[in-house]
């Protein structure tokens, strides 16, 4: 998955982040409203962790001005407000769960987990398609129940073909899945994972839709 971070407290970003990198997550990590207002306009993610007192736009106007917008990113408030009337008043501005520092970090891998699943309309840890199936909360592939064993990169790739499994997905769309700012994006990157998972997972597994990017296999194929 794909998150954007927003936080502006320097150290508690910096143990966020790595700890999101290490579950193999995409993190875009601002410290500022306003900025990460720019980066919801310019890219898509699966959850957005966002903090209530920011400096340049607060977490609630901005939170404000996405559901406005109709924008539905599922928001995880993270703020040091832990009255009751707080909590209220960020789940009635939109959010879709909220954390009260200090949390602890798994906990907030599973509420990220859980907001996403709802953002994607599931109602379970369990994607799948046909004989392919995946557990977003243990990252374990099978193929008609047998297990797969994927790469990091492998699982974000079939994580997005398998979230739009009736839709073709593009080469940018799988590439904001895998890739935040900085990393460095290979020229033939995607085609070695589409082809390392048709490896694993069957030869026509994937349909390769010229032009346009993949799709998973249907059985009018």
């Amino acid at each position: 998955m794909r998150i954007l971070l927003v936080e502006d407290d320097t150290s508690l970003g910096e143990t966020i982040q790595a700890w999101l990198k290490m579950d193999q997550h995409a993190v875009d990590w601002v410290q500022r409203g306003d900025s990460a207002q720019t980066a919801l306009m310019t890219h898509r993610y699966d959850c957005v962790l966002l903090d209530r007192g920011l400096p340049g736009l607060s977490g609630d106007a901005l939170l404000a001005s996405l559901r406005a917008a109709g924008n539905r990113v599922p928001v995880i408030l993270i703020t040091a407000f832990n009255a009751l009337a707080d909590r209220v008043e960020g789940l009635d501005l939109g959010a879709d769960d909220y954390l009260v520092k200090p949390f602890e970090l798994e906990e907030m891998s599973a509420r990220i987990r859980a907001a996403a699943r709802r953002g994607a309309d599931q109602v379970s840890n369990d994607l799948s398609h046909g004989d392919i199936a995946l557990n977003i909360e243990t990252r374990q592939a099978t193929l008609a129940g047998q297990p797969v064993a994927l790469t990091a990169r492998e699982y974000h790739v079939l994580y997005a073909l398998l979230l739009r499994r009736n839709s073709i997905v593009t080469r940018a769309q799988i590439e904001e899945t895998l890739y935040g700012w900085g990393d460095e994006v290979e020229s033939n990157a995607i085609e070695v994972y589409i082809h390392n998972l048709r490896k694993k997972l069957g030869s026509d597994s994937i349909v390769t839709v010229r032009g346009l990017g993949y799709r998973l296999k249907n059985h009018e194929d």
